[in-house]
């Protein structure tokens, strides 16, 4: 019962955190010269760097789903 609860969390969160990335970049693919424009209000930022930041900041976003989401469930699958 417990694994099974755990597998079920690993993949509510997986799915949670998809959703937040895809949410991240279609925003960002939509409005980009908007969130660009409210950034720019705080930090000085050409159009190439903030890209730069952003694509930096969803890979590495992906690869913390992947590693701490999607592999333990997958583990646990193989387990139970």
């Amino acid at each position: 019962m417990a694994t099974a609860l755990i597998c079920d969390f690993f993949a509510w969160c997986a799915l949670f955190n998809i959703m937040f990335l895809l949410f991240w970049v279609v925003w960002l693919a939509l409005a980009h010269d908007f969130v660009y424009r409210v950034h720019c209000r705080w930090l000085k930022l050409s159009v190439e760097r903030f890209d730069a930041i952003h694509y930096a900041g969803m890979l590495v976003f992906k690869i913390c789903i992947f590693v701490f989401n999607i592999v333990p469930y997958i583990a646990l699958r193989i387990v139970v």
